[in-house]
């Protein structure tokens, strides 16, 4: 798509069969990658109950943030003047979020309520030139206008709200923007969703909050004394992040996305809202990385609360792939899936019990959960291949036999 200084939006997902995400898109992600870095100081920090919920909360309000722009440029984006300066003016407010969310003096939940704010009224004025331009989805339009609207609302009073109040009007801001999208859902078939865009666009910000395991190997490894505790724990690190990134992106699929009227709501509605666990659990795998690196490096002084937070993010990333993946399936597919699924709900109770064994120093620990992660690609090959698999076990079979005859041969 040509840049053009001037081009009211249009109903993209109707007039065009195949897109990629622009240029533009791209760019607009990296500010969300600087805030989930930043989010990730602050459970390296805190790796309590009350601290990881607090990241879980703080990483579904930037997530939600990123999903709703992303929804309205895959409908409405024209990449022109007027959407490049409203989206870098959205990209400042989330560089304000990221700076709320430091340790520092400049962390403050006041802040991080005016640059939501900021950012919430930058998606309206985008919304509110689609009702113009796009006659044939001013009903939904106007739907999300009436509801986001709402919440911009409650977000801009609780600048102004005392905490610990504050909180609970962010709360209900949240509630009030999770439930705009359901309560406008019968009519959505107006603007359906692109089943080649969308699911890059959640592939790609996938990928980016997967990296910041490979900057946590990085980082620890340069705070530590390079030996083979930390090390191992570098090594198979990146390999657990190398499973991961496997037995996600081999049945990634969002052909789901667009609703066609099949009585199976459900499965868009699954396949979308569970990238959000899956996203908030592969940031917390990179602190995890970081967080067994430096315990590493301090010998058995590995604390419990790094080790559970180390296999709960892996168990909290396999739940959402196996929610994903089940909702994924198709005709000519169900095989696979049903193997992907299973696979992946075997393997949560599996990696939890590594967590249960006491005093278990990182070094072991990061290789055990390696260990299950590879487990689960194997599980994905012997799906996909399973003459395969089936030949190589025959001929072990049979070699093993005729070694046994040659052993036993006394000629």
């Amino acid at each position: 798509m040509k840049f053009a200084a001037l081009a009211p939006p249009r109903l993209r997902t109707v007039e065009e069969s195949e897109r990629t995400a622009t240029w533009l898109e791209l760019f607009y992600d990296l500010v969300f990658v600087a805030a989930v870095a930043m989010m990730g100081t602050r459970i390296v920090h805190d790796t309590s109950w009350t601290g990881v919920l607090s990241y879980l909360a703080y990483f579904a309000l930037v997530w939600w943030l990123w999903a709703s722009h992303t929804f309205y440029a895959d409908r409405y984006d024209t990449d022109d003047l007027v959407y490049r300066l409203l989206a870098g003016a959205q990209m400042v407010a989330v560089a304000v979020i990221a700076v709320s969310l430091s340790l520092g003096e400049a962390g403050s939940t006041q802040v991080f309520a005016l640059g939501y704010t900021l950012a919430r009224a930058v998606l309206l004025i985008l919304y509110a030139r689609a009702y113009r331009h796009v006659p044939g989805t001013r009903r939904l339009v106007r739907g999300y206008l009436v509801g986001f609207g709402s919440a911009s609302v409650l977000w801009a009073i609780s600048i102004v709200t005392p905490t610990p109040v504050r909180f609970w009007v962010w709360a209900l801001a949240f509630a009030v923007d999770l439930a705009t999208p359901f309560a406008v859902r019968k009519i959505q078939a107006a603007a359906p969703l692109d089943v080649s865009h969308l699911p890059e666009r959640f592939g790609l910000f996938t990928i980016l909050v997967l990296g910041e395991s490979i900057v946590a190997v990085t980082v620890g490894l340069s705070h530590v004394s390079w030996q083979a505790s930390t090390t191992i724990v570098g090594v198979f690190g990146l390999g657990a992040a190398t499973c991961l990134w496997w037995i996600n992106f081999e049945h990634h699929d969002g052909f789901v996305v667009r609703r066609r009227g099949e009585g199976k709501n459900w499965r868009p509605t699954v396949w979308i809202y569970s990238h959000l666990p899956l996203a908030a659990a592969l940031a917390m795998f990179g602190v995890s990385i970081e967080l067994a690196i430096v315990g590493a490096d301090q010998g058995h002084d590995y604390p419990t609360a790094a080790r559970w937070l180390l296999v709960g993010s892996v168990a909290l990333a396999f739940a959402s792939m196996a929610a994903i993946q089940f909702a994924s399936i198709r005709h000519g597919q169900e095989h696979l899936r049903r193997a992907a699924f299973r696979a992946r709900l075997i393997g949560i109770p599996v990696v939890l019990a590594i967590g249960l064994i006491p005093q278990l120093p990182a070094a072991w620990a990061m290789p055990l959960v390696t260990l299950v992660c590879t487990a689960e690609v194997v599980a994905d090959l012997a799906a996909a291949n399973p003459d395969a698999i089936r030949s190589v076990r025959d001929r072990s079979t049979s070699e093993t036999r005729d070694t046994r005859h040659e052993t036993v041969d006394p000629a």
